[in-house]
């Protein structure tokens, strides 16, 4: 094991690159991918030990600490490689190069250096070698990357250094007490599958893993709930999972896998779940209260390949939508790593279909091959009867939202030829699926879903145009907006923006039995009624920008024309005091 980076250059198969392009990628471009991020996270690496080798610690110092884990590798080189690799050692490398460059804060220093005193004594433990190292504890805490915690029995609060001593697989963990004695442990780290039994020290929690078969043996995909870099960016607090919701869990991760195998290939959508790294619960350490039927919460970092954070759902075909979307985010982060895709200077001014807030490019580019692959994996269950209409609506949704992004890419003048290459594999592969069949009554509601989003994101982030005033001078109208932000491209963004919820994205999925709100009258095809509905409570609410949005898409359904594109193209229009704009002709109700 080597902290030097190769001297050889990556050099991209083309075959390998047109299916990334297309959204999706066989185990061999995964591979290549996972070459490319070793690559990576050692030049990161050599660049933090340079950066801390002559940092100040009371704990073993990092040249020693790096011996020791070069030393453990050789003997023992796969596990070696497997805690560099892992998604919370390129989180913890990425974390501490932004605080030796002053970027980001936490505990002091030499308590986050010493993370790699700890991925030595793991390295040891998995090499059977021997060694001591003094390491950071917390609360009498230290957390072994990749095989758990262990905790001293009455070890003092706060940060302390304790000693850590390795032998044959046996970790033998020293620390002070609160009335300054020592407490010792010993215990035989190891991970553990979910269900297994626990550990008869109960000092020790071991990782958890999920746990699947495939034609190449058991898979083991670490349930992360314990090591403080497993977020997306400082260090935080373990947050172990009770049995039965660590249960749930794995009860849920077979039943998406099931859905996974059920269309195996390299196409956009398609999941090997050997190639995720960490599965992260967000938020809940319980089964109570029941969780959602979908998933409220998932992220990922490019620091982290390969990991996800995920608030577990109630639902088997949630959780498998989530896995997708989030490995397209790593395997995009992975391609940004090896080739720059476009000149980006973080403007958010981009519409995004799945976000309520503006975008930057990068953000956009992201976007949309995630929701590529999303449209991919529910393209694969339109032939399940049991998920059949759900997938025909969420298809249809995803593939027109996702082809307007990446239209807005093509257009943006700001890919490099890397870029437009990756873009135009993704428009290849979302043109051909405009052009496959989908069940009318679904292909409505997506569109009319499609249709409420954009409008609504419009009400809530443009403000009105600027009126022409004494000499043809822009005067701000009489708007909460005055004094939004221009953007180059003429758009003018409200000051004081706040987020809200999209809560018809899913609520159209299936048409409702019994409507009874506008929204639910819009989702049964009955414009007429919503139409009615969001004029009376727009009375009780005025300009609340969630029933306006259905207003004007619902008047656009009775009344189609030019008058209702205009409206739809510009619905901020309906806030201004141009004259000649819409709102006269459109009669809207109270705007406030």
């Amino acid at each position: 094991m080597t902290s030097e980076p190769r001297t050889v250059p990556f050099r991209m198969p083309e075959r390998l690159f047109a299916e990334l392009a297309a959204g999706g990628g066989s185990a061999a471009a995964v591979a290549f991918l996972e070459r490319g991020e070793r690559a990576r996270r050692l030049l990161l690496l050599r660049t933090l030990l340079t950066r801390i080798r002559d940092l100040p610690t009371p704990l073993t110092p990092v040249p020693e600490a790096w011996r020791v884990f070069k030393e453990s590798a050789e003997h023992a080189p796969e596990p070696a490689e497997r805690l560099l690799l892992a998604p919370a050692t390129g989180a913890w490398i990425a974390h501490l190069l932004r605080r030796v460059h002053g970027t980001a804060t936490g505990p002091p220093l030499w308590a986050e250096a010493g993370r790699l005193n700890a991925l030595a004594v793991a390295a040891s433990l998995h090499a059977g070698t021997e060694t001591v190292l003094r390491v950071p504890l917390d609360d009498g805490a230290l957390s072994l990357p990749g095989l758990g915690l262990s905790r001293l029995p009455h070890g003092a609060s706060g940060l302390t250094v304790g000693t850590a001593s390795t032998r044959a697989g046996e970790l033998t963990l020293s620390g002070p007490t609160p009335d300054g004695r020592r407490s010792t442990l010993t215990c035989r780290p190891a991970p553990a599958a979910v269900g297994d039994a626990a550990p008869a020290d109960p000092h020790w929690l071991p990782l958890r893993t999920l746990t699947h078969t495939t034609p190449a043996g058991e898979v083991a995909i670490p349930l992360e709930d314990l090591d403080p870099y497993r977020d997306l960016d400082d260090p935080i607090a373990p947050a172990r999972l009770d049995d039965d919701e660590a249960g749930a869990w794995q009860r849920l991760f077979d039943e998406a896998v099931a859905l996974l195998a059920t269309a195996p290939g390299p196409g956009p959508g398609r999941l090997d779940p050997a190639a995720i790294r960490a599965v992260v619960p967000w938020a809940r350490t319980s089964p109570l209260p029941p969780p959602p039927p979908e998933v409220r919460v998932s992220a990922s970092s490019g620091d982290a390949y390969g990991a996800m954070v995920i608030a577990r759902p109630s639902s088997a075909l949630a959780l498998a939508e989530a896995l997708v979307h989030e490995f397209q985010h790593s395997k995009l982060a992975a391609l940004i790593h090896l080739f720059p895709l476009l000149t980006d200077d973080r403007a958010e001014r981009y519409y995004a279909p799945w976000r309520p807030d503006p975008r930057h490019l990068t953000g956009l580019l992201h976007g949309a091959y995630a929701f590529t692959g999303v449209a991919g994996f529910w393209r694969d269950r339109l032939s399940d009867p049991e998920h059949a209409e759900t997938a025909a609506y969420h298809f249809a949704l995803r593939r027109t939202q996702s082809r307007l992004v990446v239209r807005t890419l093509l257009t943006s003048g700001r890919l490099t030829g890397a870029g437009r290459a990756l873009v135009g594999g993704l428009a290849r592969s979302l043109d051909s699926w405009l052009r496959e069949p989908v069940a009318p009554p679904a292909r409505t509601r997506a569109r009319i879903a499609a249709a409420l989003h954009r409008t609504e994101w419009r009400l809530r982030n443009l403000a009105p145009p600027a009126l022409p005033g004494p000499g043809g001078h822009s005067v701000p109208p009489d708007d909460p907006a005055a004094g939004a932000s221009a953007a180059p491209d003429g758009l003018r963004f409200r000051s004081g923006r706040s987020s809200w919820p999209d809560v018809r994205t899913h609520a159209f999925a299936v048409p409702p039995a019994g409507p009874r709100t506008p929204d639910e009258h819009l989702a049964a095809g009955d414009a007429g009624a919503a139409f009615q509905g969001y004029t009376e409570e727009l009375e009780r609410r005025p300009g609340d920008p969630h029933l306006l949005a259905g207003w004007i898409v619902a008047r656009a359904a009775l009344e189609p024309g030019p008058a209702a594109r205009r409206l739809l193209a510009r619905p901020e229009l309906l806030l201004s005091g141009a004259p000649g704009d819409e709102r006269r002709s459109a009669d809207v109700p109270n705007r406030g």
